[in-house]
C-alpha cells in the first residue's frame, strides 16, 4: 500500500526522488514506475499503477461507445496520462504540463492514498488537508466496516 506523505525537491533537471517506500510497493508489483495524469478533483497528480490504470481503462471502455461521457473520461484520463520510469537513482521526471496543472515549482508532496497516491505541491496540500479533516470528520459516521466472523457492521 502507499501510505504516508514524503516531501522532495525538484533538481535543476526537473528530476525527483521517488519515496523509497513507493518504489518498493511498485517494484513488488513488478514496476519500474508509475502512471501519473491530472486530478479531476484538485490542484494535484493521481498516481497509480498500470494496472490499475488498465482498470480504470475497462471502466471507461464498458461505458456505451457512442455516448459522449466515454469520449469526456477517455480524453481527461487516458490522453493526460504519463508513464514515469525511475531512472537508477529511483527519480522521474515530470513534464511542465504535469507540474503546471499542480502548481509545483521546487517542493513535491508525494500523498500516500491506499492503493494510489497523489501528488501535491506541499502548501497547496496543507490547506486541503485542513478541509479533508474537517469533512472526515463530518461523514466519519459513513466509515464502516463489516466484522466477517459475525456478519455484523463495526
Amino acid at each position: 500500500m502507499f501510505l504516508s506523505s514524503f516531501e522532495n525537491k525538484l533538481d535543476k533537471k526537473g528530476r525527483v526522488s521517488v519515496p523509497a517506500t513507493f518504489r518498493s510497493h511498485l517494484g513488488s508489483m513488478g514496476y519500474n514506475g508509475f502512471i501519473c495524469y491530472p486530478s479531476f478533483n484538485h490542484s494535484a497528480l493521481d498516481a497509480c499503477s498500470q494496472d490499475r490504470i488498465e482498470k480504470l481503462s475497462n471502466t471507461i471502455d464498458s461505458l456505451n461507445p457512442f455516448e459522449e461521457k466515454r469520449d469526456y473520461f477517455a480524453t481527461s484520463i487516458l490522453s493526460e496520462s504519463v508513464n514515469l520510469q525511475f531512472d537508477t537513482e529511483g527519480r522521474v521526471s515530470f513534464t511542465k504540463k504535469l507540474l503546471d496543472h499542480a502548481k509545483i515549482k521546487n517542493n513535491i508532496l508525494f500523498v500516500g492514498l491506499g492503493k494510489t497516491f497523489q501528488i501535491w505541491e506541499p502548501k497547496v496540500f496543507e490547506k486541503f488537508k485542513v478541509v479533508a479533516r474537517k469533512k472526515a470528520y463530518q461523514n466519519r459516521s459513513n466509515l464502516k466496516w463489516e466484522n466477517k466472523q459475525k456478519g455484523e457492521m463495526v
